[in-house]
């Protein structure tokens, strides 16, 4: 898949350009857009030479998309290099990415808040103000990564029924 076709090359720019506003590296995204585009596993080679980037730069995105877990290894029968594929599985894929950000950036911003508040309460200070939006904060992020964790033990079939029920939810609770 060296050749990549204009709708193809389209989703990769774009997906690039998405990362980038997500936070990821632009070289990162657009590597995991070609490997989910690609129909076989692909090289680091392969990769360079899609993407017209260096090798280095794949070799690091390519960790990178490891550590997130939604890119793997596998190995082509009578091929000794390594070949990288992307999860084909939206759903999956974006709950693993889900999980990983929460991780990364959310899980530490409450630990943060709980420090920041228990800190407050225990000062001479009265800044009341402070521990009140703090509070607060805390306890949005607390509730949210709770509700989180709860969907997130239920199985992919029942997210993906939860989510499309939205309107119905909506109504219902309105």
């Amino acid at each position: 898949m060296t050749t990549l076709s204009s709708i193809q090359q389209k989703f990769i720019l774009h997906w690039g350009e998405m990362g980038l506003r997500w936070g990821i590296n632009r070289t990162v995204a657009q590597i995991h857009a070609l490997l989910y585009m690609s129909p076989k596993p692909l090289t680091a080679e392969q990769i360079c030479e899609a993407l017209g980037v260096a090798r280095s730069n794949v070799s690091n995105s390519l960790r990178e998309l490891q550590n997130w877990g939604i890119v793997k290894v596998v190995h082509v029968m009578g091929d000794r290099r390594d070949h990288f594929e992307s999860m084909k599985d939206v759903w999956e894929m974006f709950r693993i990415v889900l999980a990983e950000r929460k991780k990364r950036e959310v899980d530490p911003t409450i630990e943060m808040l709980r420090g920041a508040v228990d800190e407050l309460e225990k000062s001479s200070s009265k800044d009341a103000y402070s521990r009140e939006r703090l509070g607060e904060m805390k306890e949005f992020f607390e509730t949210m990564s709770g509700w989180y964790n709860q969907v997130n033990q239920l199985p992919t079939p029942a997210v993906v029924k939860f989510v499309k029920m939205g309107e119905k939810l909506r109504k219902m609770l309105s």
